[in-house]
């Protein structure tokens, strides 16, 4: 258990948050201004939770601290009431501190948008496209069960099915808490179609989740700070080429990232998805780039989110999925391929809250046990 005395201040910072944004959210300026207004609304959903914990805790102190005056009294019949009313009191605070703890170590701005995944194929040709394409429809599948919705942005289909890439846009409550786990390197051993001796391969595809960003989160310049290339799509061995050049690629001249779209035959809507893309791409690389003073310590964390890390699995012949973050294995291979990611996932939580908790108790010293 952390130092409560640290706790309450924290607890306090996200309650007086959450009273400013109430206020701010009825302000006509705020109503009329649509992005912000969803930006507000969710970070007031976020802090909802701050703000009821926070309202308990404070009644609870301020009736314990009235139950020790009355049980320091004269008035023995009364200091006894006090002392039973006490036990109760710090009975009903114990489980309140502990959802405090569980807040503020789950608390990530990020956790209730929209993401943008990209999954590509890695080292295996051919077979690791075949992967890449058993990735996305297990996110069918699980996105399915969570009510998220999802929508196809790009793609470049492998020669024998599957996918060399794929880019989709996720959208649903909590999307990026859902999914945030999945990116990084994932690995499949089985025969492919290909084998005709029946050798087991090694193959490999990288999953990256990029929360999306948004017009508050960054600043683009679309004429200064990025290049337009316009060209002409293409389908599969030249195939479905196009007479007009609908396809686009933006690269970001800072970061020099760059987007290629050309699924649609419209340029514009190419165009609004390669921007699309770009912004939450460059975002994820700023945001990364600012955590960079704690990536040392985040190497090691569950969600680093790292995309070159391997984080899971898919083994055939044992029927077999490890997760190499938590040494976690479950014999339920097609499950999984189903999109049964639940028990994956809580227990990655479960870990990541407890390194969260180590951290988070260094933090809080630091910006409130000073003060």
């Amino acid at each position: 258990m952390l130092n409560r005395d640290v706790l309450l201040k924290a607890l306090s910072a996200k309650a007086r948050r959450h009273s400013d944004v109430t206020e701010l959210l009825q302000q006509p300026e705020i109503v009329t201004n649509m992005e912000k207004l969803r930006t507000l609304s969710r970070e007031h959903g976020q802090l909802a939770p701050f703000g009821h914990v926070h309202a308990e805790i404070v009644q609870a102190r301020d009736e314990l601290e009235g139950a020790r005056e009355l049980a320091a009294g004269d008035d023995a019949e009364m200091a006894e009431l006090a002392e039973l009313e006490i036990a109760e009191l710090e009975e009903q605070l114990e489980p309140l501190w502990a959802r405090v703890e569980e807040l503020l170590a789950e608390d990530d701005e990020m956790s209730a948008r929209d993401v943008i995944v990209e999954i590509r194929g890695g080292v295996g040709g051919a077979e690791a496209a075949l992967f890449a394409g058993d990735l996305f429809t297990m996110y069918q599948h699980f996105c399915q069960a969570n009510r998220l919705k999802i929508e196809v942005l790009n793609s470049n289909v492998g020669e024998m099915g599957g996918f060399k890439e794929i880019t989709l846009e996720i959208r649903g409550k909590d999307a990026y808490r859902h999914l945030r786990f999945e990116s990084g390197g994932h690995r499949v051993q089985r025969v492919p179609r290909t084998e005709t001796q029946g050798r087991i391969h090694t193959s490999a595809a990288t999953v990256a989740v990029l929360p999306k960003a948004e017009e508050v989160d960054i600043d683009i310049d679309w004429v200064k700070d990025v290049r337009e290339d316009k060209m002409r799509a293409g389908g599969p061995g030249g195939q479905k080429v196009n007479k007009t050049e609908s396809a686009i690629r933006l690269t970001h001249y800072e970061t020099g990232i760059t987007v290629h779209i050309q699924d649609e035959k419209s340029q514009h809507k190419n165009r609004s998805q390669a921007r699309q893309i770009l912004v939450s791409r460059v975002f994820d690389h700023f945001r990364q780039k600012a955590d960079a003073a704690r990536a040392a310590q985040r190497k090691g964390m569950i969600g680093s989110g790292d995309r070159s890390q391997r984080i899971r699995t898919y083994n055939y012949p044992q029927n077999r999925v490890t997760d190499h973050r938590i040494e976690w294995s479950l014999h339920d291979l097609e499950g999984v391929l189903m999109g049964r990611l639940g028990e994956f996932h809580e227990r990655l939580r479960a870990a990541e809250r407890e390194q969260r908790l180590e951290l988070l108790a260094e933090e809080l010293m630091r910006e409130h046990g000073a003060q």
